[in-house]
Formats: structure tokens, sequence, C-alpha cells
């Protein structure tokens, strides 16, 4: 391929190639030549004209496919354009030549079309040059149009839409020609031919105003004509046509003159006129509508309905949002007229596509062109429009034909709502909106009411503070109009719809609310048969609340289940013979209440299993199960039912509901039933429409069978579904078709064998007997049937083998039916059959009977059929993997596959072929070229009218990637040759005019440069992606996005460069410039998101600039991210709203500088008015960037460094952006979205926490943020108003503690604001909250009273450790303005600390409550405790565990502080009546507790909770509760009551021991480690305190008793033993023998082989564990000193003084030093002889005669000082203090050592 790389073709290479390689050849060729000749020099250019000239003409009249005709055309063009224009007259005579040539072979076809396609390509180029053969050619296309063929026609419009944008003005003589020509194209029975002509009629109407004046309705009803029998593609073209001359005719792009009898402009009325007369007629004439006017039919297809809407939302798209703004009333108005039509409301069907339709166009314009104050209004608009309809309703006609107005408005003022979110807030400023929709629930039809009620679920979702105010008003309208049978049924919707909106709202609702709802059902279900008029509606709406009340998850449903249960059973009969005896009595009527009754018991019973699970046990579900089974028998009407039979009963009903007679009259919703059994893969080739597409809301009602598409008034109980949307249940007949196919799915494996088989026959004989649509209805059910049992039902066997044959047969069957989902059903279930049967034999067998039926075959539906089947069975069965097989397969598909006379046989066994190559993994290495030899010679040669055929090609190409793997990136010819394939199949497919052919070019170039990334051009990719980026298509947007976001992982910055040049000339999809040049890739993708809609798409989008914000935000571009954050955040449509102003200018004593700091909306900015979740984006985004910078250069957090840096390089820093950042963070913490506030308020805590400790540069002592304190206050303050949501209030604590404690502000007015703020919160929760007037669930009453509790601890801790350092700081050092903080802040806490410490003090005892294990659950208070409710415990609990740290650490610090002395004010006692509402104060109730009881139980709180949490696994991220812990135990032991109790306490000492080891072990954290060696000392310390009281008092009594003869204290007693896991000293030393281990390893093993006597080593241990606390680790060295030191204390310890201990003490003395003795023998190099001789003297000095004279310990010590004496010089300093120390010690020293160390003398003395 590279030798086709030159401007002039390479006829030699080429000759010698292959047809099909001289092919690719060539279109290689033409692609390279395209890119080189703009690059070439002009001169070179014109040099070398001619014969380029010839060699493309040769081309021409070689008879070209399409991709190359059009490239070659581009090319011709391009050379006169570029080189010498003036022979290009000759080349246009040449190709009018070839087209009026009347040569019929099969090579003359190309070669005509090519020569239409250059004269297009032209006269694009060359324009006006050309003017002078315009008319001949025209003349020419015109005559050609005429006895042309499809593809002809297709040519010719393409060339004339070309020629038109060429010639522009210069082609006006000839435009009622082209529109002459182009209306007869429109209609035309090829669909693709249809696309190019409203192409052609598109570019006309640029310069032909009298297509959008004077002959504006006749191509009106042109348009409707094309829309009949229309496909989506026609579809989308025409409405495209049509809404933009509507457009045009509305807002003239140029000025027209009126003409005689015409008109100029047209009004918006009149436009809507020829819109609504093609929704009511179509394009049928004046005769024939009249004629069905006269019958009363309606002969309008959905199609043309559906081209309508979208051409409407066209229309308005095209004026765009300030239009729509301006003119929404009137716009409104005749849509309503529209929805409200008789004639467009003829059947239920009918009412639910218009009411679609309507509902679709508002939605597509509302919801994407407007922003939040526009939607704002528009919301304002739909209200008063519902508002009129009320007043409007006088007769019955009336009623119904407000439904549809009502239903339209109410799910688009729903959806409207729920976008804006809180944002939604000023609609509810007056009560208007809500009186509006509430009054609907009155209405007499129920579509109407069941619309209103979704529509204030929908506010109450957006809102949640909306919730429990809105239930409470309908509860009440619905208990006072109890009697009215409208108010029963609508309120009760409403009821039921607000309940199920709290599955959404984490806040919840308060718990008595359910139990409001559960007894309101229970009365409607109790009065029901009071009164008959109204039974049935309060049956209905008695089970309607039962079933959204278990919505609202197992902890409310719990405590109400045993009601529940009785319900159930009440509404069922008792037993089976009851059951018996009911169907022999009761009329119609009661039976229609009874039966609506079980079903909404049924549909309660199913929320219950969805949404409760763990609640159902074995006892649940036996209780269920009578009821059940009467359901089951009154279903059947059959009696004497045992488990077994009533499966097989429940069957035949099924078989009858799926083939019996009364169904076979009901049509058949294909579309409904079929899809979700179909493999996901398959699908596309029914159609795009199924795919997703922007249209598919109204896309679908085309497949809905004529019952009509969903509506919500077909099953009111979907207002309780889990959703977002409005759901849309289908109409009960299609309902229970689809119910009954997935219950045969699940019951057929239970039923009996041969019961089995026998349904499967019925199925069989029932098919073979009908014709027809009849038959296909029915072929439709039992397959959809019999795959829901393969796909999901079966575990194990399907049955005997009799099962294969019927199933086989009635799969084979659908496999050649008519309808295309039938065939892709049918091929799925053969492929599972074959899964499940796991016979090899079977599989076989069923793959000859496909190859058979495919030799034999000759209708197109049959070849498609059991060709899609071969590729579906290679999907399940592994085993078919033979390479024989393989080639069989591959040898028919390739066949088939180039059948051009059928485009459906060939779109399908391509596909099918895409599914070999994907399945068969490496055994189809050996067939990929011969593969990409077809794939390419079919992209270069197939027709472009049948696109579906592409995109089977484009699936084949993308499978074949693939397969290849990483095998691409290879150097070898083969390779090279297959990625240049790959290159020019995708080159094709994304020149081709299909969107998904385009779409799947880009997923193919995806995959290639996964395997291949240096062989995709970025270069040409990233225009191509960008120029996409805003498609009309859906898929191709969602394909472009995924691109992109594979690209920018690896390579985002050449992304970003390669697209800021084509950014500046996108148009977007309402035609208005997509990004601003400087906003780039980046900015475009913020509006793309804002606009998008599509779930995934929009993640894709985030993950794209999350990918290129990683890689470019800290290098280089910080400040460009930085600043689009900063745009986006500030294209809101509006800052504060008036209230705030207003009170602002009436409070001017605030001390905060905050309107000086207003959010006000940069107008200038490059977006405009994005919506609130894009803005949390951006915020989102900030804190990313500021999470990358800790990662990268340390400048990015030093303001000195950064500006130093600043001035030798030019880098950007973060820290320099500090302004920004406070700035964006304050906009967006004071917005009106509560989303948008939390993501504020996150990002202004993590600049706290990175910024505050960074010094100020140019102002010594001070640190950066303090210059913005007021902005920190003033984003604070609106999330302290009572109105306040409590999530937005705690995240505000935690921002004001993380200000408080970071140190930023000094002075303590300053600290006054933020305080303020704190102090309101702590006074609310004093006051408690009124259970009356609460909005949410009381946990968050718990989440928010803890969140302040925990920021007040936080506080208090801060200012307590402030104080400290204060004092432990010199005085006089201390500057005074801290010491005025430090001191002052503890001030300001200091007068609420006796409110904090028993709310503090409450919150725990709650704490310790709420960790009990399960099995103590009994004692927990039955009403709970302070701060929570016994029916909220699970909630709180996680609260709980989320706040308990900091509060533990700070009641401490107070208990340390007050030295647990009791003050008057604090309370009596701990154990108090626990109510939420009592918040810690307490009454007592046992008669009150002494002081020294209730000091107690706080110590053992405190204790408790430590080691319960220190004793327990938990995760390395708990790290600062570890700390917090750790800290008060050491706070509470810092105190000397408390450290009595604990030394008194021996077994508890052991236990904190034990704890603290364990921790010692599992923690790396050398702050954990330093914290448990000083509580190790602390403990160890009291011990000591209580050893010596005991002695004190014990000398007190005695009085002048002898010291000797004192009873021994502390441990050990008369033997000195030590009892592992009792033993405080065992214990400790234990501790410290770990901490010596862990930080010098080289200790242990010396340790561990030492032990003669274990007590002589343990106590060496303890002199080197001393040692270890007071060396603190560094080194062995200072270790071995402490332990010296230890060691002499251990020596001289008092025990040997006293009488009863001397013996023993002597024994283990002496023990110790054998042990040290031993040493030297040990031999270890590692062992200092220094230190063994100095521990040696300090027994030697210490431990007196009694011990070092003994033999042979005596002779050992003589021994090794004498040894050392030549070795170690030290050796004669130790030796001098020996001489001097005692005389029974020194003299037998002297007299040993003198004579050597006189020698030693001498000697020295000679030298």
């Amino acid at each position: 391929m590279e030798r086709a790389h030159s401007l002039l073709l390479n006829e030699e290479v080429c000759s010698q190639l292959g047809e099909h390689q001289r092919v690719e050849f060539i279109f290689e060729w033409l692609n390279h030549l395209k890119k080189l000749l703009p690059a070439t020099d002009r001169a070179h250019v014109k040099q070398n004209q001619r014969r380029l000239v010839e060699q493309l003409s040769a081309v021409l009249i070689g008879s070209p496919g399409p991709p190359t005709r059009w490239l070659l055309a581009h090319c011709l063009a391009l050379l006169y354009r570029l080189g010498d224009p003036v022979p290009s007259s000759l080349l246009v005579d040449r190709c009018n030549d070839i087209i009026r040539s009347k040569d019929d072979s099969p090579s003359g076809l190309p070669t005509r079309l090519a020569a239409i396609a250059c004269l297009g390509a032209l006269f694009e180029q060359l324009g006006r040059m050309l003017a002078g053969s315009f008319k001949d050619t025209l003349a020419n296309l015109l005559k050609a149009m005429k006895s042309a063929e499809s593809q002809g026609r297709y040519e010719i419009m393409l060339s004339l839409e070309k020629i038109l944008q060429g010639l522009g003005v210069s082609a006006v003589p000839g435009h009622r020609d082209v529109y002459k020509a182009a209306r007869t194209c429109l209609t035309d029975r090829s669909m693709a031919v249809r696309c190019a002509a409203a192409k052609c009629l598109l570019e006309l109407q640029r310069e032909a105003v009298f297509l959008w004046t004077s002959e504006l309705e006749n191509v009106a009803t042109l348009c409707f004509r094309a829309f009949e029998g229309s496909n989506y593609n026609v579809r989308v073209s025409v409405a495209k046509l049509l809404g933009t001359l509507l457009a045009a005719a509305v807002e003239p792009r140029q000025p027209t003159a009126p003409r005689q009898g015409g008109r100029g402009r047209s009004s918006l009325e009149e436009v809507m006129d020829l819109l609504s007369g093609g929704f009511l007629r179509g394009g049928a004439g004046f005769l024939r509508a009249s004629g069905d006017m006269l019958k009363g039919t309606s002969s309008v297809g959905k199609d043309v309905r559906i081209g309508v809407t979208q051409a409407c939302v066209v229309f308005v798209s095209t004026l765009g949002g300030s239009w729509l703004e301006a003119n929404f009333p009137a716009f409104l108005s005749l849509l309503m007229e529209l929805a409200s039509h008789g004639r467009a409301t003829q059947t239920p069907g009918d009412a639910v596509v218009t009411r679609r339709c309507v509902s679709f166009i508002l939605r597509s314009t509302l919801g994407s062109l407007l922003g939040e104050k526009a939607q704002t209004n528009a919301a304002k608009q739909l209200c008063l429009a519902v508002a009129a309809q009320k007043r409007a309703i006088v007769s019955s006609a009336d009623v119904s034909a407000s439904q549809h107005v009502l239903v339209c408005c109410l799910l688009e003022l729903g959806g409207l709502v729920q976008g804006l979110g809180s944002t939604a807030a000023p609609l509810l400023t007056d009560s208007t909106l809500l009186d509006t929709v509430v009054s609907v629930l009155l209405h007499p039809v129920s579509s109407a009411c069941l619309a209103a009620a979704w529509c204030l679920r929908c506010v109450a979702m957006a809102m949640p503070s909306q919730g429990s105010l809105l239930l409470d008003r309908c509860v009440e309208r619905l208990v006072a109009l109890k009697s009215s049978p409208e108010a029963v049924a609508g309120y009760g919707a409403a009821v039921a719809a607000l309940v199920a909106a709290v599955q959404h709202c984490p806040l919840g609702i308060p718990h008595t609310k359910g139990m409001v709802v559960l007894a309101l059902a229970e009365d409607l279900l109790r009065s029901a048969s009071q009164n008959s008029r109204i039974s049935l509606q309060r049956t209905r709406a008695g089970w309607l609340l039962v079933s959204s009340l278990v919505t609202l998850g197992p902890a409310v449903v719990e405590h109400h289940l045993s009601r529940l249960l009785l319900l159930w059973r009440c509404v069922f009969p008792a037993s089976l013979r009851e059951q018996e005896m009911e169907l022999r009595r009761g009329d119609y009527f009661t039976w229609q209440v009874t039966l609506e009754g079980r079903a909404g018991a049924l549909c309660a019973m199913k929320n219950l299993l969805l949404h409760c699970r763990e609640l159902v046990t074995d006892d649940v579900i036996s209780r269920l199960l009578t009821p059940l089974a009467c359901a089951v028998a009154l279903l059947t009407k059959v009696l004497h039912l045992s488990p077994v039979e009533s499966f097989g009963l429940v069957m035949n009903q099924l078989v009858t509901d799926l083939s019996g007679q009364d169904n076979l009259n009901q049509p058949c919703s294909e579309l409904t039933l079929l899809p979700p059994l179909c493999h996901h893969d398959d699908l596309p080739l029914v159609g795009p429409a199924l795919h997703d597409t922007d249209h598919r809301y109204i896309e679908e009602q085309l497949h809905g069978s004529s019952v009509g598409g969903g509506s919500l008034d077909n099953d009111a109980f979907s207002l309780c579904e889990r959703s977002d949307d409005a759901p849309a249940p289908l109409p009960p007949a299609i309902a229970l078709t689809a119910a009954a196919v997935r219950l045969f799915g699940a019951l057929f494996p239970h039923i009996i064998s041969a019961q089995r088989v026998k349904i499967l026959e019925l199925f069989v004989d029932t098919v073979n007997q009908l014709k027809g649509q009849r038959q296909q209805t029915v072929q439709t059910h039992v397959c959809a049937a019999l795959c829901s049992l393969l796909k999901g039902g079966i575990r194990g066997s399907l049955g005997p083998e009799e099962v294969r044959s019927p199933a086989l047969s009635l799969l084979s069957g659908a496999l050649e039916s008519g309808s295309p989902l039938l065939r892709c059903l049918a091929a799925e279930g053969l492929a599972r059959l074959v899964q499940v049967v796991g016979d090899p034999g079977f599989t076989v067998s069923v793959s000859l009977l496909c190859f058979d039926r495919l030799k034999t075959a000759r209708d197109a539906a049959s070849r498609s059929g059991y060709a899609l089947a071969l590729g579906a069975l290679y999907r399940y069965t592994g085993g078919i993997s033979s390479p024989q097989h393989l080639s069989t397969c591959l040898g028919i598909l390739f066949t088939l596959s180039q059948d051009s006379t059928s485009p459906e046989v060939q779109t399908w066994s391509l596909h099918s072929l895409s599914l070999v190559v994907d399945l068969s993994g490496g055994l189809y290495r050996a067939h990929a070229e011969p593969s990409f030899t077809l794939v390419l010679r079919l992209l270069l040669s197939a027709p472009p009218t049948h696109p579906e055929v592409h995109h089977s090609l484009g699936r084949c190409l993308h499978a074949l990637i693939t397969c290849l793997g990483p095998d691409l990136q290879g150097d070898g010819a083969a390779v090279s040759g297959l990625r240049s394939s790959c290159l020019v199949g995708c080159g094709v497919m994304q020149a081709g005019p299909d969107c998904l052919v385009q779409a799947r070019a880009i997923s193919c170039l995806q995959q290639l440069h996964m395997f291949s990334p240096p062989h995709v051009n970025l270069a040409s990719l990233v225009p191509a992606l960008c120029a996409n980026l805003c498609s009309s298509y859906l898929c191709l947007r969602r394909a472009v996005v995924a691109c992109l976001r594979q690209l920018v992982q690896r390579e985002a910055l050449e992304v970003s460069e390669h697209a800021v040049t084509l950014v500046k000339e996108l148009p977007r999809r309402d035609n208005t410039q997509l990004g601003e040049t400087d906003v780039g890739l980046e900015g475009a993708l913020f509006t793309l998101l804002d606009r998008e809609s599509d779930p995934s798409l929009r993640r894709d989008i985030q993950e794209t600039l999350v990918h290129m914000m990683a890689s470019s935000a800290t290098s280089g571009k910080l400040g460009h991210w930085l600043k689009l954050c900063k745009d986006v955040l500030s294209a809101t449509t509006g800052g504060y709203t008036k209230e705030h102003q207003e009170d602002e200018e009436a409070d001017p004593t605030r001390d905060d500088d905050s309107s000086a700091f207003r959010a006000r909306s940069e107008s200038g900015g490059p977006f405009t008015a994005l919506r609130w979740a894009t803005r949390r984006f951006a915020m989102e985004c900030v804190c990313r960037i500021i999470a990358q910078c800790e990662t990268a250069d340390p400048a990015h957090f030093d303001m000195a460094l950064a500006q130093e840096r600043r001035l030798h390089e030019s880098t950007d820093f973060l820290v320099l952006h500090l302004g920004d950042l406070v700035r964006m963070a304050f906009m967006a913490a004071t917005d009106h979205s509560d989303q948008l506030r939390l993501a504020g308020l996150q990002t202004l805590l993590v600049i706290i926490r990175r910024f505050s400790a960074i010094p100020e540069p140019e102002f010594p002592g001070h640190v950066i943020l303090e210059q913005y304190q007021a902005n920190v206050g003033a984003a604070l303050r609106p999330a302290f108003t009572a109105d306040a949501p409590p999530d937005v209030t705690v995240k505000a604590c935690q921002v004001c503690s993380a200000w408080i404690a970071s140190g930023v502000v000094s002075d303590l007015r300053d600290l006054r604001r933020v305080h303020q703020l704190l102090a309101s919160s702590l006074a609310k929760v004093q006051s408690g909250r009124d259970t009356s007037s609460q909005l949410y669930n009381e946990a968050t009453a718990t989440m928010e009273t803890l969140a302040v509790l925990k920021a007040w601890a936080e506080v208090y801790i801060i200012a307590v450790q402030r104080s400290r350092q204060k004092e432990n700081s010199d005085p006089s050092v201390s500057s005074l303005s801290s010491s005025s903080e430090s001191g002052g802040l503890l001030k300001l806490v200091q007068s609420d600390l006796s409110t904090l410490s028993r709310l503090w003090l409450a919150a725990l005892q709650d704490y310790a409550l709420l960790t009990l294990p399960q099995e103590y659950a009994s004692q927990l208070p039955a009403t709970g405790g302070s701060f929570y409710t016994a029916e909220t415990v699970k909630q709180a609990r996680a609260h709980y565990s989320s706040s308990w740290a900091p509060i533990l650490h700070a009641t401490s610090l107070w208990l340390h502080s007050t030295g647990f002395v009791m003050s008057d004010d604090s309370p009596a006692n701990l154990s108090r009546p626990a109510t939420p509402t009592s918040m810690g104060h307490t009454s007592s109730v046992g008669g009150a507790k002494s002081p020294e009881d209730i000091s107690s139980d706080r110590l053992h709180l405190i204790l408790g909770i430590s080691v319960e949490f220190l004793c327990s696994p938990h995760s390395e991220d708990q790290m600062e509760n570890i700390t917090s812990c750790l800290r008060a135990l050491q706070a509470l032991l810092d105190v000397s009551w408390p450290r009595a109790k604990i030394g008194n306490d021996q077994a508890l000492s052991v236990e904190l021991l034990s704890v603290l080891h364990r921790l010692m072990v599992t923690r790396e954290s050398v702050s954990v480690q330093l914290a448990v060696l000083d509580l190790l000392r602390q403990i160890v310390t009291a011990a000591q305190e209580h050893v010596r009281e005991k002695r004190h008092s014990a000398e007190v009594d005695d009085g002048a008793a002898e010291k000797e003869t004192l009873p021994e204290f502390g441990e050990g007693r008369d033997t000195g033993g030590l009892i592992p896991g009792r033993s405080l000293v065992f214990g400790a030393l234990e501790l410290c023998l770990c901490v010596l281990v862990r930080k010098l390893p080289q200790l242990s093993p010396k340790l561990a082989g030492t032990s003669p006597t274990v007590s002589a080593g343990q106590r060496l241990m303890e002199g080197f564990s001393a040692g270890s606390a007071g060396g603190g680790g560094g080194g062995l060295g200072s270790v071995v000193q402490a332990a010296l030191q230890a060691l002499k204390s251990v020596v001289t310890s008092p025990m040997s003084r006293q009488e009863k201990s001397r013996g023993a003490w002597i024994l283990l003395l002496r023990s110790a030093l054998n042990t040290l003795l031993g040493l030297w023998d040990s031999g270890d190099s590692g062992v200092d002889q220094i230190s063994l001789l100095t521990a040696l003297t300090v027994f030697l000095l210490s431990a007196g005669p009694d011990v070092c004279t003994v033999e042979p310990l005596h002779a050992l010590c003589l021994q090794r000082f004498n040894a050392s004496m030549d070795v170690v010089s030290q050796c004669y300093q130790l030796l001098s203090s020996v001489f001097q120390g005692p005389p029974g010690v020194a003299v037998p020293y002297i007299q040993a050592l003198g004579p050597p160390l006189v020698r030693f003398l001498q000697v020295l003395n000679h030298n």
C-alpha cells in the first residue's frame, strides 16, 4: 500500500495486481491524493495536471464502486481548483456525454454514476466558473432522472445538492426544475432516494425563497406523504427539511417582499396549523380526507405522526432557546389544541400516541434548549395551562378532551421540576403550582389524576423538604373527602406516589407517616364494603397505599409486618374449601371489587419480595402461601390442588393464554414481548429504531400494537416503581401475555415430564392449524414462552428426549417467519436449546439441519433466519469449534453474503459471520485474510442505497480487528497488508453517508488504536471525531465520545491540540457555535454534557474530561482548567435571589462583607445558562485538580517557592490561584441547588485542609488563607438558616470545625462569626425537634445533631491543645495575638461547655448501647436513645459510628479539666428516660446516685467504648478513631481519681495492656506506638501509686513496726512468680519487648536464646524495656546505656534488704549474673564486650558480696576481666571503679588482678 502513496498513479504496480487488489490500490491512491493535493506546490500540480487528469479519467471509465467514485469526484474537482481551472468545462462535457450514452452493459452503470458524482463535485468546488454549463448539465441530469433506477436517482439528487451548493445564487434559473424533480423523489419507493431528495431540498431552500413562502403548504403536504411508510433515516431527514422551512417562514433569513396574492412572513399559528393538519390528516388530498371524515375512520399512520413530531422539534430548535422563551405561551396553547383534538384521540391507542408525541415535543424543546431560569418560567406557563383546563370543563366531551392536555402538561411539569431539582424552589414560593396540581387529583378521568400524582412525586423527589408537607396535605384531604369516589381515587394515588418517592430521597420522611398511611389504608379497606358507590375506589386506593408503604424498605416495614400479613389473610379465603363455596355466589359487582382487592394484594406482595427481601423469612413465606394458593385456584377455577398439581393447572391456564382461541384476535405486540428475550447484539438487524436513538420515546410507538402503547392509567400500581421517568405500563391484554410468557419460563421446569412433552406438542399443532396473521400471533407468543424458559428458567435438564423434537420444530418454523424480530428470537432460542440439551450429537444434527435448509431454501426470510442461527450456535456452544465445521460454516456464509440480489440475506449472513469471527477465537486466524478480502470487496462495491449491508460489514471488520488483536502491531508483509486493509475499510465507512456506519467505523478505529496505537493517525481521526461530536444521531455521538475517552487516556495533549484547530467551525445541534476557540475540546465537552440526557453518554463525557484533566492539569494547563471550571460555574442564569438582597439591605449591622463578594454570573463567559448538574461536576473537577497537585510539585502548596519559581520558568502553581479556588467554592456553596451547595462546601473543606498552614511570604507570622475569612463566613452562613436541608448543615458543620481548628483566624472578633453559626446550631439541637413539624426522617435529625456535637468536640479538642501549647512554650516568646487567640477560643467554648458535656455524654451512652451485640438487643430502651428513636436504630448506627470518636476525646478532656469533680450544673446521674427530645436532660429514676457512682459510670463508659473499638478488627482508614481513643485514655489517666480506680483494679489494667499489645502488633504508625507506650507508662504509674498508697496506709496502721517485716505489696508476693494473662508486670514487659523487637530486630534472637533462668532473663528484659521507654529508640547504643541504668536499679532493689524476700532475691541475682557471664561463651560478634564488662561492673559494685563472691561465679568474673585486659582499653576505667568498691568485693579483685596490671604498666614504661 505504501507504493500507492504518490502524486501520480503507479501504473506499473497497478497493472500487476489482481482485479480486487487493483480496486483497493486505486482507492488508497485516491485517498492519499485527496490529502496530498492541498499540501503540494501549485506549480507542481499544474505541471502534472494533464497526466493526472488522464489517470483519473481512466479510473472514471473503469466502472468504479460507490466509495471510489465519490473520492474520485472529489480529487478531480480539487485538482482543477488547485491547478488550472480552464479545462474543467471539457470534463463537464465529457461527463454529460457519458450520462447521455445508452450503454446498458454491467460496467456502464457504475461509470454513469461516477460521471454524475463528478459533475456534483466539480460544480461544488469550482462554483461560478462553470455557470455557463449549468443549464445543459441540469437538463441532462433531469432527463437521465426519468429513466434512472434507484441508485441513479440517488446519485442525481446528491449531485444536484452539490451543484446548488457550489453555484449559490447563480443557480436561481434552475430552482423550479430542481424542485419539480425533488418532489417526485421525496415520495420515491427507495428510502435512500427520499433521504437524498430531502437533503437536496434543504440545500435548495437556502436561495429558493418560494419554498418557504408561496410553496410552503405544498412542500409540507409533500413531506407528510414522504413520512408514509418511511424508515427512521427518512423521518429524520424529512423532519429536518420541514422544520427548517417552517422556521424560515416564521423568521425569514432575508427580507421578502409579499408577492401578489402570496404572503411574506408566516405567523406561528399558520405554521402550527400546517403541522396539525399533517398530524390529523396526513399527506392525503382533500377528497380522501373528507371521505375518511364521512366514514369516521382515521387513515393517518403512526409514521406520519411521528415524522410531524420530529419536524416540530426541529422547527423550534432551529429558532432557538430565546425564541422559545419569548413565544412559549402561544406555542403551548397551539400544541394543546392538537393534543385535545378529537381526530387525534379517536381510539385509546391513538390517544396514547398523540400524548406521547406532544410530550416528546415539550421534553425535547424545554428540556434541552432552555436554561434553568427559562425552565422555571415555562413551568409557570404549564401551570396556567392546567388551571385553564380545569376552568374549561363543562360537558363530558370537555372532560375527555381535557384529560390529554392535563396528562401532557403535568408529565412535562414533573419532568421540568425533577430536572431543576432544588433550584425549582422559587416555583413553590406561592402555592399556585401545588394548588393547581392538587386540584387535578379530583378529575373524573384516571389518567389525569395519575399524571397529577406523578407530578407531585416529582416535586417530592426534587425538593425532599416538600415530601412530608404534601403527604400531610393529601392524607388530610383524603380523610375529609372519603365519601367522594374521585377524591378517594385521586388523593389515594397522590399519597401512594409521594410515599414511593421516598426511595429516591436519602433524607426520608418521619417514621410516623408510615403508621398514618397504613392506618388510612386499613380504614379504606375496612370501609370499602359500606358504600357500594365507592367500594371499588376504596379497595384500589387501600391496596395502592399498602404497596407504596412497602417501598419504604425493611426498616419501616418490619414494624408493620404482622398487620400486613393480617390484611393479606383477610382478602383471600382462609382455605381452598371456602374458595370453592365463594365461587358459587356473588354478583358481577361483588366479584369486580373482590378481584380488584386481590390484584392489589398480590401487587403489595410482589413489592414486599422486591423491597424487603430480608424480612421474608420461612415463617412469612408459609403465611403467604395460603393466599397465593387461593389466587392460583381462582385463576384456574379448579379445586383440590396439591402444590405440584397446582403448577400443572397454572400451566394449563398459561397454555390457554398463549395459544387459545380467545387471544387470537388480540393483536400481538412484538416490540414489547420479544426484544428482552433476543440477544441485544442481534437487535440492530431489525432496524435502528430499536437502537437507542434520541427519538426512542416516540419511535417505540410505531412497533406497538394497535391496542396502543404504555400509559399510566393502565396500571396505577406502577406509581410505586423505582424509576426517574414516568412509568408507562402496557395495556392489560399485552401485559397479560408478557406476564404469561415470563411465568411459563419459570414454571415449566417444575411440571412432570410427560406434561412437558404434551404442552410443546400442543403448541406445534396449534401453530400448524392456523394461517396468516393469527398463526404469526400464536407463533410469537409460543416462541417467546419457549425462549423465556431456555433463557432463564431452566437449570439442568430440559426433560426427556421427546421434548427436543417439538421444541426444534417450533423454533425452526419461526426461523422462516416473515417477521424479522421473530427470526432473531428463534435463532437465539435455537442456540439456547442446543446449550441446554448439551448433547454433542444433537448439536451436530442442528448444525446439519441449518446447512441443509440453507442449501434448499430460496426465500430471503428462511435463508436469513438460518444464517443467523449458524452464528448464534457459536455463541453458546464451545464444543462446536472444530476446524472442519468452521470451514463448512464459513463457506456457506461467504456465499450468502455475496448474494447482491437480496440485501436482507447479505445483511443477516454478514452479521452471522461477525458472530463466528468473534466467537471462534484462535481457530479463525487461518481464515482472516480471505475474510478481510471479502469485507473490503463488499465495502468497495455495495450500493449506498442499502446501508444495512454496510452496518453488518462494519460489525465483521470490528470482529476481525478483535480477532487479530495485538498481532496487528507486527512488521511482516502479511500483517501490514491486513492492517492497511483495516484502515481502508474504516476509511470507506467513515466516508459513507449513513450515521450508524460512521459510528461503526469510529469504533473499528478505536479498536485498532487499542491494539496498534502508532498506526492510527490522530491528526485525521480527532478532527473527524470532533466534527461529529454534535451529530443529531445519538449512536454517532456515543461512538465519538467512547473513542475520545480511550484516546485521551494515552494521548490527551495531542488530542487537545488536534481538536483546537477544529472546534472553531463546529455547528451545534441548534445551529449556534458549540464552543469559543479558547475553551477547546474540553469546553465543547462541558457544553455537550449539559445538553445530553443519555446516562451512558454523560458518564463517558465525564470520564473523558477527567482523563484529560489528569494528564494536563499539573503539566502547564492548570490555569486553563481552573478558568474553564470557573466559567462553567459562573454560567448560571442568575446569582442570588431577590430575598437575599433584601435581607442584606434590611440588616446593615451585619459584620460581614459577603455583599461585596456576590456570586454574580459573569456575562460574556463562553458558556450560557448551564444546569446545576454540569456545574456540580465542574466543582468535583476542582477537587480532583487539588488532589492531583498533592502528588505533583511541592511548589503547588508553597507560596514563597511558587513565586520564586515563577520568576525563572513559565510554570503555573495551584497556590497562585487560591483566590479563584475560594471564589468558586463560595459561588457553589451559595447556589440554589442543594447538590451544588454540598459540592461547594466539600471543596471549601478541601481548600481549608490543604492551604491553612501555608505562610504568607509578605507578612511573616500570617497565613495566606487569612485574607479570605469573610468569604468563608459568607459561604457558610446560608447553610445554617432555618430552612437549610440537614445534609447541607451537616457538611457546613464539618467546614466550621475545620476552619476554626485550622488556626487561620487569630483574631477573636473574626472567630466569633463562625463560632456564632455553630452556637446557633447547638441551640437548635438543645431545643430538640418538634415532632409535629418534622420534615425528614428521625435518622436525619440524629445525623444533624451528631454532626453539630462532633464539630463542637473538634473545636474543643483544638482549643485545649492550643492552650496547653501556650502554657508549655515560654510566655515571653509567644506573640500576643496567638495567646489571646488560644485562650480566647477556649473561653468561647467554655460558655457552652456545661451543655455540651451533657449532650456529649448522652451521645456516648447512645453509641455504647447501639454497639451492643445482637443478643442484647432486648436491653435497648424501648423508646430509643437521647438522639435516636427505636424505629430508626439501623440508620442511626451509621451516623453514630462516623462521629463518636471526637466526642469521646472531647468528653475525656472535659473530665480531665474538671478533675472528675462534680460541678453543680452537671446532671445528677447518667441513666435517664431516653426520649428523642429530652436531649440529655436527666431526671433521677431510682433515687439519686452519689457523685462517686456517677464518676465511675462515666469512667467505665469511656473505657468500655475505647476498649470495645480497639479490640474489634478495623481497617486502616480508622486511624483517626484509634488516635482519638488513645488520646482520650491518656487524658483520663492524667487525672488522679481515674488513675486510682484503674490502679486498684488489676484485672482492668491487665486487660487494657493486652488491648494495647494487640494494637502495637497490628499498627505500624509511629504516633500510635508512642501513644501506646505513654499509656503503658501511665498504667504502670497508676499501679505504683496504688502500691505506694497501700504501703503508706499499712505503715500508718502499724505505727512503729519495723520496715523489714512490712507485708509485701504489688505482684509476686512471697514467691515472686508472675502469672501470664493476670500479671500487670508481665503484660508491661511483654509490651515493651514487643516494641524493642519491632524497632531493633537484632535483639530478637539473643533474647530468645538466653534463658537459663526465666526470671533472671525477665528482669534483664525489664531493664531493656525501661531503656526503650527512656531511650526512645535512638539506635542500639542509647538502648544499651538505658539498659545498664535499668540493670543498676534492679540490682539495687530494696528486695535484697527485706528479710522475707532476701534469699530468693539473691538466688535470682546470681542466676542473672550467670546468664550474663554465659554471653561471652556464645561467641557472637554482635555482643559488645564493653557493654558486657560494664554490666559485670554494675553487678560487682551494686549486688554485694553475697551475689558476686560465690564460686564458681567469682572465678568466672575474674577470668572475664583478666581476658579482657589485653583487648579492651576501657577495661582499666572499669577496674579502677571496682577497686574503689566495697572491701568485700574489691579486695579479692585487687589481689587477683593487681599483678597483671603492674606488669602491663611496666611494659608501657619500658616502651
